[in-house]
């Protein structure tokens, strides 16, 4: 048990500065379509409004907390948990080194492994990979290959709309596009392109910000 967590911390730590080759996710979207479309890039070489928008859209207070949002569980709670209350860092830990499902074992690890992250990589870094290994359309990870399947352009040049629009795909790819968005993911684009303003006027971009 004591090797098994220190090959975990180890393989956390690694990818501080490796960047993730791939994904259990990514492996079994490859082996049922065939291939995928996806390329790293560097958080530098994606346009500021981009990381805004999906913080934005995903975990707007993801510079307050330290990989788990109590209001927004607390809010998912008394809903009746119909909504998700998952952090970008509880995301990043999911798709980077565990499987996708409801299980309990998963939560479990997941729940052990997100603060970890928290703690020793910085926050640009966690939103870097995030970028990275999420799934915009089906067999499309990775913002860079998104913004040219969906724009035709590099993710250095994504306007505030375009980024509002990939954002809104996430986390449902599957059933989301940004290609043609239907009224209520408008709104939805809208709320986004406001909040990811909102979030830069307010200091909450602050801890990825250059």
């Amino acid at each position: 048990m004591l090797t098994l967590v220190a090959l975990i911390a180890l393989w956390v730590l690694s990818y501080r500065v490796i960047n993730p080759p791939t994904t259990l996710y990514m492996q079994t979207e490859r082996l049922h379509l065939g291939e995928i479309d996806r390329r790293w890039v560097d958080a530098d070489d994606v346009a500021p409004v981009m990381l805004r928008a999906v913080v934005a859209a995903e975990d707007a207070n993801f510079c307050q907390h330290m990989g788990f949002d109590l209001d927004a569980i607390k809010t998912a709670i008394d809903s009746g948990a119909n909504r998700g209350a998952s952090t970008i860092s509880q995301q990043v830990v999911k798709n980077a080194f565990l499987w996708h499902g409801r299980s309990w074992g998963r939560k479990a690890l997941e729940a052990l492994i997100t603060p970890l992250v928290e703690m020793t990589w910085s926050k640009r870094r966690i939103l870097e990979v995030y970028l990275n290994i999420a799934e915009f359309d089906e067999g499309v990870f990775g913002v860079d290959a998104a913004a040219r399947h969906y724009f035709g352009v590099g993710p250095e040049s994504l306007t505030s709309a375009q980024a509002a629009r990939l954002a809104m795909v996430l986390p449902a790819p599957k059933v989301r596009s940004a290609d043609s968005p239907n009224a209520q993911q408008r709104r939805r684009i809208a709320i986004i392109e406001d909040g990811a303003q909102l979030i830069a006027n307010d200091g909450r971009a602050a801890c990825f910000e250059d």
